[in-house]
C-alpha cells in the first residue's frame, strides 16, 4: 500500500435517466453531495493516495468538480475516452497507452461505494502471487445474480452472462473492487478496441489466474434508483 486506484466512470448512466441527461452519474447528489465526494473520501480514508479517473460521457463536468483531488487528500489524474466509449477494459487500455497506470492498481466503478479494508485486499493480492484479484461476497442471489465460483482463495469461475453456465453452482458475486497488474491489460486488451473488463476477468478465472478475497459487508452503489436509496439509508445510519 498504497496502490493507485483506477475509477471507471465513462458510462452513460442509462439506468439513472433522466437525471443523467444533464450530469454524469458520479455527480448525482447523495444526501445533498455529489456521489464522487463520498467515494473519494472513502478511498482516502482507506489509504489510497492516487486516483486515475477513466471518463467519457460528460467527463468534463466531473473533472471540473474533482480537479486534482487535493481537497480529498488525493492526487487525481485523468484519461478521457472522448465520444467513442471503449468499454471498461478498453478504457484501462487507453490509460495504459497514455502512461497513466502503475505496475499494479486497484479498479472500481464510478458508482460503487465499498466499505472494505483496501489494505487487506492489497495484502491478499500480494500473497497470491497472481496477476489479478477480485473481491467477492457470499450472495446467494440476494442483491443481484450470483456470478462467481470461489474456492480456497481463488475465483475459479467468473461469468456475468445472462444465463448461469450449465452444471455450475454460483453463490458469490463480484464485490466491485479488484487488483490488476498492468501486464493483464497489456496482454489481453487490444489498443483502441472496445472491450469489457468482465470478459478479461472471466478469461483469467478460467486460466487459474484470478485470486479472490471474500468480504463480509455488502456493497452499495449509486447507479440505479434502488441502489441510490439503499446507499442513502446506509450513509444516514453510518
Amino acid at each position: 500500500m498504497p496502490l493507485q486506484c483506477a475509477i471507471l466512470a465513462g458510462g452513460l448512466g442509462t439506468r439513472m435517466r433522466p437525471r443523467t441527461e444533464a450530469v454524469p452519474k458520479a455527480l448525482l447528489p447523495v444526501l445533498g453531495e455529489p456521489f464522487a465526494d463520498w467515494q473519494l473520501r472513502l478511498l482516502a480514508r482507506g489509504g489510497i493516495e492516487r486516483v486515475v479517473y477513466c471518463v467519457g460521457y460528460r467527463g468534463d463536468q466531473l473533472r471540473a468538480h474533482v480537479g486534482d483531488g487535493a481537497r480529498y487528500g488525493l492526487r487525481v489524474s485523468w484519461v478521457d475516452e472522448g465520444p467513442r466509449l471503449l468499454g471498461t477494459a478498453g478504457a484501462l487500455r487507453l490509460a495504459l497507452d497514455r502512461g497513466a497506470l502503475d505496475e499494479a492498481f486497484f479498479v472500481l466503478y464510478g458508482d460503487s461505494y465499498l466499505p472494505v479494508d483496501v489494505a487487506a485486499v492489497e495484502a491478499a493480492w500480494a500473497r497470491s502471487r497472481l496477476p489479478a484479484l477480485m473481491t467477492v461476497l457470499r450472495n446467494d442471489g440476494r442483491w443481484d445474480r450470483s456470478n462467481c465460483v470461489y474456492r480456497d482463495g481463488r475465483v475459479v469461475l467468473y461469468d456475468k452472462g445472462s444465463a448461469k453456465p450449465a452444471g455450475v453452482e454460483m453463490a458469490w458475486i463480484d464485490y466491485g473492487l479488484s487488483v490488476l497488474s498492468r501486464a493483464v491489460i497489456a496482454e489481453r486488451v487490444t489498443p483502441g478496441a472496445v472491450a469489457d473488463l468482465a470478459d478479461v476477468q472471466r478469461d483469467l478465472s478460467i486460466a487459474g489466474q484470478l485470486a479472490g478475497l471474500e468480504v463480509r459487508e455488502r456493497f452499495y452503489e449509486a447507479g440505479s434508483p434502488d441502489g441510490l436509496r439503499e446507499l442513502e439509508a446506509y450513509l444516514s445510519r453510518a
